[in-house]
């Protein structure tokens, strides 16, 4: 567990809520037919009915929070697109469409960049093989992307070129962890007086020796969270910079936040992980782009 310095505590009162736009998919059509990462186990029964439930809690609480959600419309035979962070990722109103690498995930690809296109997002075909905000996560002017697992290293120099940002690469080696999203939370990516504030959380076992050590230099303050609640996809969490929504089972994570002036908010997508996502996994943020 991390212990913060002086310049990392922040009170409650001190944090600012940013109101966020997201992009989520109703899991209508959810169910656990293949098994593309550890967490799928086709012999488990899923509920579909529960998972819509848990879902719309989530929507729920990000709109009872003064956050926009707009909605894509779920496809039948696409159980996954519930996972919208994977749909794409979107800076200023520019939308770079995704390239899975697990066929099974292949029939979404369209469906988001024609939802992009439709919404006024200005919408770039992709090259390489990456999925989308899974793998790529904003932080103040910088963009974390992972490889290891699904989005190829190649992809980061094309995130690069379509939107003009330093792009820094992190490999990810455990399985279960198998996008950025779930081993990295970025808890306040504004900038300061042209300071990025290194508000993130991370599991560092996650990460090969040479990723944990761009983190710990770029980010010295992070929240270095615990192999437990890491297993419970603790860091597959959202923030708007004082609200944390997160599982209710990362309890530790929970109590650091806390001491960093946050305020969790529980919120149990428990049969959504049994496809292998969580509240990040169903929430892609819509930076720009017209209303």
């Amino acid at each position: 567990m991390s212990t913060p310095n002086d310049t990392a505590i922040r009170t409650a009162t001190e944090r600012k809520a940013h109101r966020r736009r997201y992009l989520m998919c109703r899991p209508e059509h959810f169910t656990v037919r293949y098994s593309i990462n550890p967490w799928m186990v086709p012999a488990n029964p899923t509920d579909t009915a529960k998972a819509v439930a848990q879902w719309q809690e989530l929507y729920d609480t990000y709109v009872s929070l003064g956050h926009e959600v707009e909605l894509i419309d779920p496809v039948p035979g696409l159980p996954d697109m519930v996972y919208t962070a994977n749909g794409g990722f979107v800076i200023d109103g520019r939308a770079l469409g995704v390239k899975f690498r697990m066929p099974e995930r292949s029939g979404e690809e369209r469906p988001f960049m024609d939802w992009f296109a439709r919404n006024g997002f200005e919408v770039v075909e992709p090259v390489e093989v990456q999925e989308g905000e899974g793998d790529f996560l904003l932080v103040g002017d910088t963009i974390l992307a992972g490889t290891g697992f699904r989005s190829v290293g190649d992809s980061h120099r094309e995130l690069a070129d379509v939107f003009d940002r330093e792009v820094v690469s992190l490999r990810l080696v455990d399985p279960r962890f198998y996008h950025l999203d779930t081993a990295i939370t970025v808890l306040d990516p504004v900038v300061g007086d042209g300071v990025e504030r290194a508000n993130i959380a991370y599991l560092p076992s996650a990460f090969d020796e040479r990723s944990q050590r761009i983190l710990a230099e770029r980010y010295p303050d992070a929240i270095h969270v615990s192999d437990e609640d890491g297993a419970v996809f603790g860091l597959n969490a959202a923030s708007d910079g004082t609200h944390v929504f997160m599982s209710p089972r990362a309890t530790g994570f929970a109590a650091q936040l806390e001491e960093r002036g946050y305020t969790p908010v529980p919120v149990d997508l428990s049969e959504l992980l049994l496809g292998g996502g969580g509240i990040k996994c169903c929430t892609l943020e819509l930076r720009g782009g017209a209303r």
